[in-house]
């Protein structure tokens, strides 16, 4: 049974986020800068575009053979992933811009790659964001029995191998999310009350949550399928490959940053108390990945930051670079954690030997609840 309410003490370390905000508020006013996206993000979103619908017309016109075809569906993965992480990301947090309308547009795009706006907006910006790591609160950790994400799920027999079949099934999330995860979701929050928090009415969202797939299997699916050069299987396989890439794109970026050793997956109380403040709670289960890789830090929409992400998701992530200094500054000063892995495969390294630990023993004795 999910807890209907779970409160953050406010004790624990409170004046740590008010002093890091004062700090970052004071950068921004400094050096005369709006926290939300400028034309660097513009061109990003372009880049994000393009390497998403370059690639299908391509598909649909000149790539005459298998191997062609195949190749610009991966092509298109990787635009689908970029959108996902780098565009809709910053729109659905309303950082990308200060008009509204414009954040309400770019976050629409979440469906143009097969996805659900609105689920997003709740499993991400309310549950995962407000419960970061939460047992029982967080979707993210929760996916069911296939996988044990948090040392506070049931161990199951499977479990023991998960640390092999795990990146095939991350593979899958974007194939989930578009056949079966969108509708049993929006009908879950419906039960939850949670659709009250983006104003919306049940009907009203599940059509367009309807509407919206239809529309993506039409554009990559069915028009492949008839007008590309190639067989159409070729078409078939090459959507199912697009899925795959993509899907484990977006799940390895997000497992790196909550599912590794240094978490510390709190549990409420049974009155539904946590023994951390809301914005200390993100030190404890965030960890930032690969700081000083450009490339990659550009394609994942600024992710690997993610403790930054966590603590302002309403400030554009072109700016968490800058900004990290501060939260790291402000962290030490408080003496709290700012965990951060110096390359990108340390970081997965890690998040696999967590994956074994927790497949194979109930508990995980490094995984203690350090400040409880």
């Amino acid at each position: 049974m999910k807890l209907k309410s779970v409160q953050f003490s406010q004790d624990h370390n409170a004046e740590f986020y008010k002093e890091l905000k004062k700090r970052v508020n004071n950068y921004f006013k400094v050096n005369n800068i709006t926290r939300f996206g400028n034309n660097s993000m513009v061109v990003k979103t372009i880049c994000m575009i393009a390497l998403y619908l370059v690639p299908y017309f391509l598909i649909l016109t000149v790539a005459d053979t298998a191997w062609l075809a195949l190749l610009l569906w991966a092509v298109t993965s990787l635009g689908m992933a970029g959108i996902g992480m780098s565009v809709m990301h910053d729109g659905n947090h309303g950082a990308y811009s200060k008009h509204a309308g414009v954040n309400k547009f770019i976050g629409y795009f979440a469906n143009f790659v097969g996805g659900s706006d609105l689920n997003w907006r709740i499993q991400h910006n309310v549950l995962h964001h407000t419960y970061t790591n939460v047992h029982e609160m967080d979707d993210d950790i929760d996916v069911g029995a296939l996988m044990r994400l948090s040392p506070n799920q049931e161990r199951l027999p499977a479990h023991k191998y998960q640390h092999y079949y795990a990146w095939f099934l991350y593979s899958l999330l974007t194939f989930n999310w578009f056949f079966r995860k969108d509708y049993l979701q929006i009908m879950d929050y419906n039960k939850r009350g949670l659709l009250k928090t983006q104003n919306i009415s049940f009907s009203k969202a599940f059509s367009i949550i309807l509407i919206s797939k239809i529309l993506y299997a039409v554009m990559l699916l069915v028009i492949p399928m008839i007008f590309a050069p190639v067989a159409w299987y070729i078409s078939l396989i090459g959507f199912f490959l697009m899925q795959f890439i993509s899907g484990f794109i977006l799940s390895v970026i997000f497992q790196l940053a909550h599912v590794i050793p240094s978490s510390d997956f709190p549990v409420p109380d049974e009155s539904g108390n946590i023994k951390a403040d809301w914005a200390v709670n993100q030190l404890f289960n965030t960890s930032n990945f690969a700081p000083k890789a450009k490339l990659l830090s550009w394609y994942v929409g600024g992710l690997n930051y993610q403790v930054e992400h966590h603590l302002f998701p309403n400030i554009c992530h072109i700016h968490y670079k800058e900004i990290s200094k501060i939260v790291k500054a402000t962290a030490m000063d408080y003496n709290l954690p700012y965990y951060s892995y110096a390359s990108f495969f340390t970081a997965l390294k890690d998040h696999a030997m967590l994956l074994k630990k927790l497949g194979t023993q109930d508990v995980i004795p490094e995984l203690k609840n350090h400040h409880h």
